[in-house]
């Protein structure tokens, strides 16, 4: 992961539906469609979420939680909705509801992962997503519940990390064998601009053990192992380490400064992303490239960074911005780095 390429990468966890569609001039309806446009984009993946049972969809439905106005984020031709989490008391708050819960089975559909191995141009590789095992845990409680379960009703927040801990487990183990596998990306957030959404101590006892799992298995794999995660994680960051974690996502600016992660963390953590979302949602294409540059001189050198937003590409990113920022990693991000 360190170590200077030949120019810096590109990567992002989710690109929206629409910004697909308008890069390419046509819509992107197969997966055929998406590794062109990953690759057009100059992109070295493409990347495919695992798919099964247990998505948000399932827990809004279950839960009768309102969804509106389509977001669309995500790999797949189809639109996902904007939704947002139960704040009060969730679906599962006693160990009874937690038995009454339409748990799926642990299979898995590598449908879309076969498909892209067919299309795959040479050199190109798939990084496998999953993830959200805290984020679902407090998401079925509501998040006031699951703050108040943590000392009321530890054996239920046990039970329910290790259900959704065995599920995403299992999700990944079952890529491993995947060809041209890449890497891996989980993603969960665990922490708000300010810090932690939860203590260390409950994120040591109950999420960082089956991350290392994860971990485990990339590492057996030998690939990397991305970590997607918002907010300021200094409190965890030899936590995340010691999992196994070689890359690290988005590195909001308003969280940290990228700088100084670099300069503690730049050689055992590679840094992805920290192009500014809201100025590259509403800034102009030339700003864009400024800040481009910025984020490639003072992270690139050296190797260890990917250029990218700070959280995902989304909806309301304009084309000719997200292009802005394609063409300024190309232009400054050659080594050696000269800015």
């Amino acid at each position: 992961l360190q170590g200077e390429p030949d120019r810096v990468p590109m990567a992002e966890l989710l690109m929206n539906q629409s910004v697909k569609d308008a890069f390419l001039g046509r819509p992107v309806l197969t997966v055929k469609d998406d590794v062109e446009f990953w690759y057009k984009a100059g992109y070295d993946y493409v990347g495919l979420r695992i798919d099964s049972k247990l998505t948000h969809e399932m827990m809004k439905k279950n839960a009768g939680i309102q969804t509106s106005s389509k977001s669309s984020v995500g790999n797949s031709a189809n639109n996902e909705e904007r939704a947002w989490a139960t704040e009060g008391k969730g679906l599962v708050t006693t160990m009874e509801e937690l038995g009454k819960f339409p748990w799926p089975d642990k299979k898995f559909n590598y449908q879309n992962f076969k498909e892209a191995n067919l299309c795959l141009p040479e050199g190109m590789k798939i990084i496998a997503r999953s993830g959200d095992i805290f984020t679902h845990t407090w998401e079925i409680m509501g998040f006031e519940h699951f703050s108040f379960a943590l000392v009321e009703n530890p054996e239920l927040i046990d039970t329910l990390f290790n259900k959704f801990g065995d599920i995403t487990y299992a999700a990944f183990e079952g890529v491993m064998d995947c060809p041209n596998l890449g890497a891996i990306w989980y993603s969960d957030d665990i922490a708000y601009t300010e810090g932690l959404m939860a203590s260390p101590m409950v994120l040591r006892k109950y999420l960082f053990p089956w991350m290392k799992k994860i971990g485990n298995l990339a590492k057996k794999k030998n690939i990397p192992y991305i970590y997607h995660t918002d907010g300021k994680l200094w409190e965890v960051m030899e936590d995340m380490i010691d999992c196994g974690i070689n890359a690290i996502q988005p590195m909001e600016p308003k969280s940290w400064d990228a700088r100084e992660v670099k300069k503690k963390y730049g050689d055992r953590l590679c840094m992805i992303g920290n192009v500014e979302l809201d100025r590259l949602s509403r800034g102009t294409p030339e700003e864009i490239d400024q800040m481009v540059k910025e984020c490639i001189k003072n992270l690139a050198p050296g190797g260890g960074y990917c250029v990218g937003s700070s959280n995902t590409v989304a909806d309301y990113v304009p084309v000719e911005n997200y292009k802005a920022m394609i063409e300024a990693s190309f232009k400054y991000g050659k080594y050696p780095i000269k800015l």
